[in-house]
Order: C-alpha cells, then sequence, then structure tokens
C-alpha cells in the first residue's frame, strides 16, 4: 500500500495561486462512514488507493462532526448551514420547509448551475410516500426541490457516472457548477461481498466488544467503503476527462457515522466523527487538519467559495479561508441533535433506533451529551438484526458481556447527562457527569448547549434549571 508520506513526497511544491473566478464545487458524499475507514484515516487492513491519494493531495479534516447522526437532519445542516433543529426537521416524513434556503439556491443567484444525483438526498420527503402524505404534499406543494437544482436525478450508486456525465454535458460552458453525489455506500445492508476485508486483521475501536460477529460485520462494512472508493475514482476520472478539474474544488465527506453500536443514531463520535477531505489543486495547501468543523459549516462554506454571503439565520462558520491559507479562526463548539429516525410510527414496543431524543455540545477534548429519552430500549439502527449486535445481546443475558459494554449499551435507564475525556477515554464508556473534579467543564458545556437550544428554538427542556441556575458557570 502506498503510504501517505511518499504520496506527499511525489507531489511537486507548487505555490497557492490566486483564484480568477470562483472554482466549480463537487460534493460527494458517502452515507453512514465514519471517520476511521479510510486508509489514510489510519485503516490499514483495508484498500482505498484512489481516496488515500485524494487525501495526500488536500486537506484531511480529522475531526469533522455532522449536525446529526442520521441522513435526513445531517444533510439539513449540510445544504442549509443550520442545525436541523432550526431548519424544522425532525422528522424523515416532511420534506425541506421552502423558506429555509439551501447553498445550491443561493450558489444559482450567483450564476452557478446546480444539480444533485445518486441515492435519495432526503430532502424532499418519502420517496414512495402513503396516500396521506401523499396528499399532504401536494396540497400544500411542499416538494421543492425541482425548484432548488437545475439538475436533479435520483438513481443509485452505479448510475452515478451516468448521471455526472449527463449533468457535465448539459451545464453552460461559461458557468461555474455545483453538483452533489449521493453514494449508497457503506449505507446497510452490507453487500458488497464476503472476502474483500480479513476480519483478522481489523483493529478494533474501544467501543466495540472483540466478537467473531463484530469482527465479520466490520469487514463487511469494510468492504462496502473499499467499493465507493473504485466509484470515486471513476467520478474523478469523468472529471479529468472534462477538462474541469483545474477549477474544481471537491469535497468528500461522509453524511453521518457507522450502523453500529454508538454509531449511527448516537451521539458519541463514531455517529458524528465523519471523514472530510477537500482538494483543489495548487489552491489548497495538501496537509492534516485537527480544526472542529460542523456539519453546519459545509453549506456556509460552499456560500462563501460562491461570493454569496450567508442568510442570517445561518450558523455554519465558512472554513474557506483556512483552506486557502488565509485568517481563520476556528470554532470552539461542535453541536449535534438525535432526532426521529425513519418513518415508523409510535408504539409500546418501538426501541431507540426509531424514537430516541438527545442533544450534544464538544469541545476539543470534553463531550456533554443530553438525554431525553433515558427509558428507551437501546437498539442500533439499522443492524440490530446482524450478528454484531445479537452476540452482544447473548453475551449480556449470560453476564459474559464486559462492564463497559454492558453498561453502555444495556444499562436502563440511561443516564440524563453524560460527560466524556475524550483524550483519556475515547470510546466514550466512562461517564464523569456529576463527578466533582468536572464540575467546572459540565457546567461550561451546559452553558454552551443551553445557548444553542435558546437560539436554535429548540423545543426540548432546558438543559439548565432556570430557578437554580449553576453557580460556576465559565464560558
Amino acid at each position: 500500500m502506498i503510504t501517505r508520506r511518499a504520496l506527499l513526497q511525489s507531489l511537486p511544491a507548487l505555490p497557492l495561486l490566486a483564484a480568477s473566478k470562483p472554482p466549480n464545487i463537487l460534493f460527494i458524499l458517502s452515507d453512514d462512514h465514519s471517520a476511521p475507514y479510510l486508509g489514510s484515516y489510519g485503516a490499514d487492513w483495508m484498500s482505498t488507493p484512489h481516496l488515500d491519494k485524494f487525501a495526500a493531495e488536500g486537506i484531511r479534516f480529522t475531526r469533522a462532526f455532522t449536525a446529526a447522526p442520521q441522513c435526513v437532519p445531517s444533510r439539513t445542516a449540510l445544504m442549509t448551514g443550520r442545525s436541523p433543529v432550526a431548519a424544522r426537521m425532525g422528522r424523515f416524513s416532511s420534506p425541506l420547509p421552502p423558506d429555509i434556503p439551501t447553498a445550491p439556491e443561493l450558489l444559482r443567484a450567483q450564476g452557478y448551475y446546480t444539480g444533485v444525483c445518486g441515492r435519495y438526498f432526503h430532502l424532499d420527503g418519502v420517496v414512495n410516500p402513503s396516500p396521506v402524505t401523499a396528499q399532504t404534499y401536494e396540497k400544500f406543494d411542499m416538494r421543492t426541490w425541482d425548484k432548488r437544482v437545475d439538475f436533479k436525478d435520483i438513481s443509485n450508486q452505479t448510475k452515478t457516472p451516468q448521471a455526472f456525465s449527463k449533468f457535465l454535458a448539459q451545464k453552460p460552458a461559461a458557468k461555474p457548477w455545483f453538483f452533489w453525489i449521493n453514494f449508497n455506500d457503506p449505507h446497510h445492508p452490507w453487500d458488497a461481498g464476503v472476502g474483500q476485508v480479513d476480519p483478522a486483521k481489523i483493529k478494533l475501536p474501544a467501543h466495540l466488544p472483540d466478537l467473531p460477529g463484530v469482527r465479520a460485520d466490520l469487514a463487511r462494512y469494510c468492504g462496502e467503503i473499499e467499493r465507493a472508493d473504485g466509484a470515486f475514482d471513476t467520478l474523478m476520472s469523468l472529471l479529468r476527462k472534462s477538462g474541469e478539474e483545474a477549477n474544481t474544488l471537491v469535497v468528500f465527506m461522509g453524511d453521518n457515522g457507522m450502523a453500529f453500536p454508538h454509531g449511527k443514531g448516537s451521539l458519541y463520535d463514531p455517529g458524528l466523527n465523519v471523514p472530510l477531505i477537500v482538494r483543489w489543486p495548487g489552491h489548497i495547501q495538501p496537509g492534516v487538519s485537527n480544526t472542529l468543523i460542523s456539519g453546519e459549516d459545509l453549506a456556509a462554506t460552499f456560500m462563501d467559495i460562491g461570493g454569496t454571503t450567508p442568510p442570517r439565520a445561518v450558523s455554519g462558520k465558512s472554513f474557506y479561508p483556512l483552506l486557502t491559507g488565509r485568517p481563520y479562526k476556528p470554532r470552539e463548539h461542535v453541536f449535534a441533535a438525535r432526532l426521529h429516525h425513519g418513518n415508523s410510527t409510535f408504539d409500546p414496543n418501538t426501541k431507540a433506533d426509531t424514537f430516541d431524543l438527545s442533544r450534544c455540545v464538544r469541545d476539543s477534548r470534553y463531550k456533554l451529551v443530553y438525554n431525553l429519552t433515558p427509558k428507551m430500549e437501546y437498539w442500533p439502527v439499522d443492524s440490530g438484526n446482524e450478528a454484531s449486535w445479537q452476540q452482544m445481546v447473548e453475551a449480556h443475558k449470560a453476564g459474559t458481556l464486559a462492564p463497559e459494554y454492558d453498561r453502555a449499551y444495556f444499562q436502563s435507564p440511561r443516564p440524563v447527562l453524560e460527560l466524556f475525556d475524550l483524550d483519556t477515554d475515547p470510546g466514550e464508556l466512562n461517564n464523569l457527569a456529576g463527578k466533582p473534579e468536572f464540575s467546572d467543564v459540565q457546567q461550561t458545556l451546559m452553558a454552551v448547549l443551553q445557548e444553542k437550544i435558546i437560539t436554535d428554538y429548540d423545543s426540548i427542556p432546558p438543559v439548565i434549571n432556570e430557578a437554580r441556575p449553576p453557580a460556576a458557570v465559565k464560558k
């Protein structure tokens, strides 16, 4: 496998160029992709040569966090620059409100030709709605994406090359363009095939026990990412052949984390920390950044690149200056919200995979999680019937599951407040909330989260008791 150092050493040291015109923007989004799972992020048990080379040629962010651990609310933030709570996108069945502008629309007003393709982008309601839902969409004219972009194609990952080629052929020659491609991989079910990745070679994350089913499922998951790597190379080849590569800023990112316990559907890092790599030859100096990036920041950055001022309601922070070596003040905190998942109704047997409510705030070291439905029985999103989770359930019932995993996944009720030191506990298994020695950290993060709850007009109860405010809040 080619190392990142070797790739960097092979690249010529070129000065950064001043942009003569706004660049094209190609935004490629993988689905349910946690940050560690690329060779360039340290996963040397899998083969992702194309994305690894791309990472060596651009900036690889280690601390990029989506605004939600689920597709609909996460993509809401990516396109609007607002939290899904502020954009009123807490349900899968409702389209993005027509009064909330998106980056593609604002770029189009600046002269960009815009489009979206691939796996459903999740912001125009349910693909095949029930009669009542369909009638509601029509009655209130709620589906708006045909009006928001110039080009729209909903098809699976295998057809994205054709869609991208069609988009490039249709775009006006004189216009810059923005194109958003959505991959299926590595979304569950993991059907890329068995045998691509050796389960024995996988380095297990701290939040998962070493069980045969866990290793087997992770191998299948990594196989899907390897398949996505090939799909990514196909798209980049099309970009090169088009003659547009030199003035195209390409962003590769995951929409949210892996569909494993502690991942998708949870506010722990495996559910929120995703790969983010940005490349623009001659304009972005290759390297690695530990800067905190929020999913809210992508739309603000796209708007900034296209020369438009974000609307006042946008809470995202453009990191375009960081990309191009200009002065940049990094954000101190990122936030995320867990909201309703999928389109299932609620009944007495509903588990946390379908309905759970929580909010979190994270700085460079600590994370505070505020659980508002602690009595919901934990169940991983999408993968509850897979061997990884079923073997954990069996070990729990047999009393053989290690205490830290038993506490993380089977404690009932779950804690309302969780505080983690991510430097000493990257698996987020040791709750420090309520411990006197961490009181200042807890109170500070509670105050920061309270501010977000208020400014987002969130409907949840406050995290700070307004009648008895904390005595030692530090901001």
